[in-house]
């Protein structure tokens, strides 16, 4: 399990880049849907997408957290 602790390290941030990603362009979008740069679409559906994007941001940072916390457990076991 040691030689995946590096893995482990890169997933992890990658994994919180793209839950950053996800939350930014969630704001984003709705932020158009909101101000009507976006035709057609309701305020429900602007809140649906910020729902969503919020939704998909603390999924995958737990399970970037979930990672980290794995490899300081890993560390820890080492240490004995």
């Amino acid at each position: 399990m040691r030689e995946h602790l590096e893995f482990l390290r890169i997933s992890s941030a990658v994994v919180k880049v793209a839950g950053w990603i996800f939350l930014v362009l969630g704001i984003l979008g709705s932020t158009y849907i909101f101000s009507g740069r976006i035709s057609g679409k309701s305020m429900l559906d602007a809140v649906v997408n910020l729902a969503v994007a919020v939704f998909f941001f603390f999924f995958f940072y737990l399970i970037a957290k979930i990672a980290d916390l794995l490899i300081k457990i890993i560390n820890e076991i080492k240490k004995e």
